[in-house]
């Protein structure tokens, strides 16, 4: 069952023209699951409130809906009223399955069912956050560009292995568009207006938003160690993304400072001068904070874990583990 209503055009100061009639009224809905990210939600639907006001006219429309027509709790406790279930007849719309940090949320029975009937009745699909875990659940992955928060990447590489996200903010792929949630959501959104209006228009819902970043630049979601590295010397970046791509089959120093050009000494002398540690505990550490991350959002054993984080036995990496955070990796494990 729906609540039916019109477009909401809210009046405000400012205000854009845009010539013609455009291509008619383009369709969200919003389908909220338990403990879904309330900054991904908001970041999402706003900048379509500001096109809608800009231009005085309905150039988005937006529902929200829970799989049983119930409010919804957000990661915040915050919870939202929604505006119905899912109408099948809806096929002109695109369906964003809005998740977060409760990823299993996303891959429960009911939303993977309702996200293969959108699809399979002729709607565009779409996540937030980990929302993308419903549509690699439901099969819709699959040759597709598309990414999801990057705390939940390593647990969606484990339970995946054949679908790899993206680490760009949001990505959109044909019929389908993800992003990592967060303020991500605006940039995806901005990105639709841009492709739909025109980019003197997005850019005006962008000041609107108080956004000064150029729209589609700066997709990356994370600033990562190497980012910092590569301002320093490219062949220590270099490295750096050599241990990430090797963190289940380490790479000893030799090859890795064979395979830039360097000799030992100078990436010692590199990984001490620039980020105060050896490139050996740098490396350990790397390979730790991907088996707390595993731990923490998997239900790998600690066996396996340790086996992807490139250590020979699990004692050894409990050992490690229990060194840099202070506390045995059984109790990550146990409260995961």
């Amino acid at each position: 069952m729906h609540v039916e209503r019109k477009p909401l055009i809210p009046q405000g100061a400012a205000y854009f023209p845009l010539g013609g009639q455009g291509a008619g009224i383009r369709r969200f809905l919003f389908l909220l699951c338990p403990s879904f990210t309330l900054l991904a939600f908001s970041s999402a639907i706003e900048p379509l409130r500001i096109a809608n006001q800009l231009s005085q006219r309905p150039l988005y429309d937006w529902q929200t809906l829970s799989v049983d027509g119930a409010p919804v709790v957000s990661s915040c406790g915050v919870s939202v009223n929604v505006d119905g279930t899912h109408d099948p007849a809806a096929r002109d719309a695109t369906l964003l399955v809005c998740a977060g940090n409760l990823p299993s949320a996303a891959e429960q029975g009911p939303v993977v069912a309702l996200a293969q009937r959108h699809v399979r009745h002729g709607g565009q699909i779409g996540g937030l956050c980990t929302g993308a875990l419903a549509l690699a659940r439901a099969g819709l992955l699959k040759g597709r560009r598309f990414t999801l928060h990057w705390e939940n990447q390593p647990a969606f590489r484990e339970a995946y292995p054949d679908l790899p996200p993206s680490d760009n903010k949001f990505e959109i792929d044909g019929p389908l568009m993800t992003c990592g949630g967060g303020a991500a959501a605006t940039d995806m959104m901005l990105d639709v207006i841009v492709r739909d209006h025109g980019e003197a228009f997005a850019a005006m819902v962008s000041e609107m938003c108080l956004r000064r970043v150029a729209i589609g630049r700066d997709l990356a979601q994370r600033s990562p160690i190497s980012a910092v590295a590569q301002a320093r010397n490219p062949g220590l970046a270099a490295i750096v993304e050599l241990m990430k791509r090797h963190r289940e089959d380490p790479l000893p120093l030799e090859e890795l400072a064979a395979r830039v050009g360097y000799s030992r000494r100078q990436v010692e002398r590199l990984f001490r001068l620039t980020l105060g540690l050896s490139p050996g505990k740098f490396y350990q550490n790397l390979r730790l904070d991907y088996g707390r991350n595993l731990l923490a959002s998997t239900d790998l054993s600690l066996s396996e874990v340790a086996v992807a984080c490139g250590f020979e036995t699990k004692s050894y990496f409990s050992k490690c583990f229990s060194r840099r955070y202070g506390v045995p990796p059984s109790r990550i494990h146990a409260r995961a």
